[in-house]
């Protein structure tokens, strides 16, 4: 399926549209409900001060279809994943049959990193921009107000990530250059070169982690802001009802751990782009 084609996360997709369609499909059912939840529970809360059961009806069965949802794309996942995987370790092996065994080892573990971004970091960014926009429509519902803060938190997040890109982008490329040496440095059986090895190996993770850690940091002080701005503006400034209170806090927490996963998927991203560059050649 994947030889002789260029080995990128656009080709992985292409090759497995139809499967990779569906998982897609479920993510965004599955997310679709969850961002309802907060909603449906103000209605709920309101609707029972008032003596309504139909509103706490509905919240049940949307948290039921909900489960059924998460429970079938979970069993569904695992199975189209790990044929990507194999697809990927049998184009990678004659690919790379030429190269000697500490390189082909290294870029085989590089090549899953493909199929792990599409099945772990890439659902939790489409989850996380439907996120963004469903929250922003729904505190758009309560406040224009409330949701031009969101979208300038938002901003403000891409631009801060943007002075990140390279530093993620030279450690990377450092860390996995090192990894492409680790069983030639293995099948020297001397404890010092694998001692070098392994702290060298530490040195990139710790920068790559601490440069994670301070883009982490300056988002959330971001996000922080965000959530005491609506919770003020919403008390002080909105004629609501507790329900729409607790949604209009749920939506901009909603938000934030959205937001939250953007330092990872960056990250992520960082990596992957300079690995696709290193599977390309010989």
């Amino acid at each position: 399926m994947l030889r002789d084609r260029k080995l990128t996360i656009g080709t992985l997709l292409s090759v497995f549209r139809w499967r990779v369609g569906i998982t897609w499909f479920l993510i965004l059912s599955e997310t679709a409900l969850t961002v309802l939840i907060p909603l449906f529970i103000g209605f709920a809360i309101d609707g029972l001060l008032s003596g309504q059961f139909q509103p706490f009806v509905h919240l049940g069965a949307l948290m039921v279809a909900l489960t059924l949802i998460g429970v079938i794309r979970r069993i569904y996942d695992t199975r189209v994943y790990g044929t990507i995987r194999v697809e990927l370790g049998k184009a990678l092996a004659a690919r790379f049959s030429n190269l000697p065994i500490s390189l082909l080892n290294a870029r085989i573990g590089m090549g899953r990193e493909l199929a792990d971004f599409l099945e772990e970091i890439l659902p939790s960014a489409i989850s996380g921009i439907m996120q963004f926009v469903v929250s922003a429509i729904l505190l758009f519902y309560f406040s224009p107000v409330l949701a031009l803060s969101a979208c300038g938190v938002l901003v403000g997040m891409i631009c801060i990530y943007a002075l990140f890109h390279s530093t993620f982008w030279q450690w990377n490329r450092a860390l996995n250059e090192q990894m492409e040496h680790q069983v030639s440095i293995l099948e020297q059986r001397r404890v010092r070169p694998v001692l070098v090895h392994l702290m060298k190996l530490r040195r990139f993770e710790v920068k790559l982690s601490d440069t994670e850690a301070y883009l982490y940091g300056v988002i959330f002080v971001l996000l922080i802001g965000l959530i005491l701005f609506n919770l003020w503006f919403a008390t002080q400034n909105l004629d609501a009802t507790p329900g729409m209170i607790f949604s209009i806090v749920s939506y901009s927490w909603e938000f934030a751990e959205a937001a939250l996963a953007l330092p990872i998927t960056f990250q992520s991203w960082s990596r992957l782009s300079e690995i696709t560059v290193r599977l390309q050649r010989g």
